[in-house]
């Protein structure tokens, strides 16, 4: 199959999953591409075959190199163990990245949302979601705010994503909410520990749609961070990666 027939694939297969509202397929490759990633972005986590499964990881492996593959060696550290980038978190190939996930664990099913955790599980594939179902059907309770899980990583160029619940800001940020959030970063590197992971890219956890002020959370992520690394001898290189240019500049400005 070449590319395009992947992708046509794949729509089809999706589509026929639930036949009651016929769609066209487009005529032009982004918006195909775009229309896949919403029927991906809004599946149920159910049983799928096991050639969507093989279509569906040539597909994303053929993304994934397209968009290129960024490893640490790629990069300078901006302090001892601690590099600053500012691009697309599913290009990494860091031991873990971290999905700044919601209470549910199962991604975002609002299809196309600009959200890391709609990025995450778009790149990952639709194994991704079924994991995640697996322990949140295992655990019965919403994951609270402060912790972390780790699954495989699948189609990304990581080996392995931790998913962490941060603080949602509904008004002034209390201390509790810096303690919540300083608790995401502590509990990511903690697991990352468990598993002897060597490095872990962090997202900028609890801004955006989660509303936390972004220069507080860049002094709580580095503050937290720094800290780790200085009481745990063989603490995980950590990559703060950020997408925004104002985030770049928070983060350079606390590290520089």
């Amino acid at each position: 199959m070449t590319q395009a027939e992947r992708l046509v694939f794949l729509i089809n297969y999706l589509l026929n999953e639930n036949s009651e509202h016929p769609i066209e397929i487009p005529a032009h490759e982004a918006e195909r591409k775009r229309l896949l990633r919403s029927l991906m972005n809004i599946r149920e986590p159910k049983t799928i075959s096991e050639e969507f499964l093989e279509v569906q990881g040539a597909y994303l492996q053929e993304e994934c190199a397209r968009k290129g593959i960024v490893s640490l060696s790629d990069l300078s550290p901006i302090q001892p163990g601690i590099y600053l980038w500012q691009g697309d978190i599913t290009r990494l190939s860091a031991d873990a990245i971290v999905n700044a996930a919601n209470s549910a664990l199962l991604g975002c099913f609002i299809p196309c949302h600009g959200c890391i955790d709609n990025a995450i599980h778009t790149a990952a594939g639709v194994e991704l979601r079924l994991e995640c179902s697996r322990i949140m059907k295992k655990q019965k309770t919403k994951e609270p705010v402060g912790r972390a899980k780790i699954t495989k990583a699948y189609h990304l160029p990581c080996r392995y994503v931790l998913h962490t619940v941060g603080p949602i800001i509904y008004g002034e940020v209390t201390e509790k909410d810096c303690e919540r959030l300083s608790a995401c970063y502590r509990s990511c590197l903690e697991l990352a520990s468990a598993y002897q992971l060597k490095s872990v890219a962090f997202c900028c956890i609890s801004t955006g749609e989660f509303h936390f002020p972004n220069e507080k959370a860049a002094q709580i992520a580095v503050q937290t961070v720094q800290d780790y690394q200085k009481k745990n001898q063989n603490s995980p290189e950590v990559v703060f990666n950020v997408f925004k240019d104002n985030d770049y500049q928070i983060y350079k400005q606390l590290l520089g």
